[in-house]
């Protein structure tokens, strides 16, 4: 999928990308054209970074609902002939979604849009999927000839078929079809014996039952493979350890650390995660050596090895690695394992890989979570500053969770301030975190967000709890 273009924080289009509170608040502000405009641009160019995590149905489908908004900009989308070239479900993945909580608002317009979908559509699974939990039997019966007429009779349809009935997110469609269709009901039968017979059908190809052999395995493969991805390779270090410790025993030391020290990519990987998963006294050293490594393959498997130690040894050598005033990936991986475990005094270092980070890459990044709930987990005021700017900047909407939440175990102004906007939040832990922390005297916003959030029925379980809490204790 491509990388999402996010304009900046402080635009309207920028703050409804990002799913912050503020972006409904200034969108039910600003001129319907444009907050019509800026909501339709995030719905159908989906501004998500990993769609697969984070929210934002609810959160823009509440806009729509609010601003009352039409759907014809949502039916071009959908219907455009890209449609028919770029069946990548990402693509109109969100809408549909969108459409689905639309539906479960009671919008007609939508409902109407996603059983059209499910006739032409090429993403139509998932928008039956959207249906399965909002129409009624009879609506569902009707999809039926549309939906069998994409699998040809024969062996290569009745295939597809099952495939699709395992794949279903939502099982109601197919069982109730099921009980009229013949070709349904065998599909939904054999779907879970294919699955069976995939699995007694892999190939094996284990290594031999000796530490040198799973050694060797570990290069063999790796070497046949020049093609391979870092997390092709990853996981090929990883297996070969995880057998390693089934058959490794005291007198297999020696190989072990030689191969630590001097062995190919593969098994160098592979004995530097078993010595460490061990807690050998050598294995801080190897990991600041492989760390250190000319091969990026070694360097970034010792550093994510040394991201999941917590021996007191390795968070000794962790305080004097993330103390380097230079920095480096040594250091910046040595603060997050303080972030994870460290002590109150390991705050500052903590901090200061946080600084870095953000001055070095930005407000985004796969390892910048753990360091922003390091400095909540330390409540290290001196890390306030920094968290702001990361959950006003960041386009991770789970991210800024986290930053938020560190921000309510370090930030006194958090009740009053952040509290407040992320009532409006797209991720649902967010609102829950909001409910829980944010002043209810002197903002008439406050309580009148908290009764509607009561009353939404598209609202998650937790965040109702949190918000019948906060209203029945006054």
């Amino acid at each position: 999928m491509f990388e999402p273009a996010i304009a900046p924080s402080a635009s309207l289009l920028g703050l409804l990308q990002r799913g912050r509170g503020d972006g409904t608040l200034h969108a039910l502000a600003a001129e319907r054209l444009d907050a019509l405009a800026a909501l339709e641009e995030c719905v159908t160019r989906d501004p998500r970074r990993d769609w697969q995590v984070e929210n934002r149905s609810l959160y823009y489908a509440r806009l729509y609902m609010e601003l009352e908004a039409p759907l014809q900009g949502l039916d071009d989308h959908l219907f455009n002939v890209e449609d028919l070239l770029d069946d990548d479900e990402s693509r109109t993945g969100l809408t549909l979604a969108v459409l689905g909580r639309l539906a479960g608002y009671g919008r007609r317009d939508a409902l109407l849009l996603l059983r059209r979908y499910v006739i032409s559509g090429s993403n139509w699974a998932w928008a039956l999927d959207e249906l399965a939990v909002r129409e009624d039997d009879a609506a569902l019966e009707q999809l039926a000839e549309s939906v069998l007429a994409r699998f040809p009779d024969g062996p290569e349809g009745d295939g597809a078929l099952r495939a699709a009935v395992r794949n279903a997110y939502e099982p109601r469609p197919w069982h109730l079809w099921a009980q009229s269709h013949p070709r349904v009901a065998d599909a939904t039968q054999q779907a879970p014996f294919d699955l069976w017979q995939r699995q007694l059908d892999r190939p094996s190809n284990a290594p031999a039952w000796s530490t040198a052999a799973v050694l060797a395995w570990a290069d063999n493969s790796s070497s046949g493979s020049s093609e391979a991805s870092p997390e092709q390779f990853e996981r090929r270090a990883t297996a070969a350890a995880r057998c390693l410790a089934a058959v490794a025993g005291p007198e297999d030391r020696p190989l072990l650390l030689q191969a630590a020290r001097t062995g190919q990519d593969a098994s160098r990987c592979a004995a530097l995660r078993h010595l460490a998963d061990h807690d050998d006294d050598q294995a801080p050293g190897l990991i600041e050596l492989a760390a250190a490594d000319v091969s990026r393959q070694t360097a970034d498997f010792a550093l994510a090895t040394l991201a999941r130690m917590r021996s007191a040894q390795f968070v000794g050598r962790a305080r004097v690695w993330a103390a380097d005033p230079e920095g480096g990936p040594l250091a910046d991986a040595a603060a997050g394992l303080l972030a994870c475990v460290g002590e109150e005094a390991d705050a500052p270092s903590v901090v200061a890989a946080l600084h870095r980070w953000i001055y070095q890459h930005g407000a985004d990044g796969d390892g910048l979570a753990v360091l922003v709930e390091g400095v909540g987990r330390l409540e290290a005021v001196a890390g306030v500053p920094v968290l702001r700017h990361v959950y006003a900047e960041t386009s991770c909407s789970q991210l800024r969770g986290s930053a938020a939440r560190s921000l309510a175990a370090t930030d006194p102004c958090f009740p009053t301030g952040a509290a407040v906007e992320c009532l409006w939040d797209c991720e649902e832990t967010t609102r829950e975190l909001a409910a829980r922390h944010v002043l209810t005297k002197g903002d008439v916003r406050v309580l009148d967000r908290l009764r509607r959030l009561a009353a939404d029925p598209g609202e998650e379980a937790e965040v109702h709890a949190a918000v019948r809490g906060r209203l029945s204790a006054g």
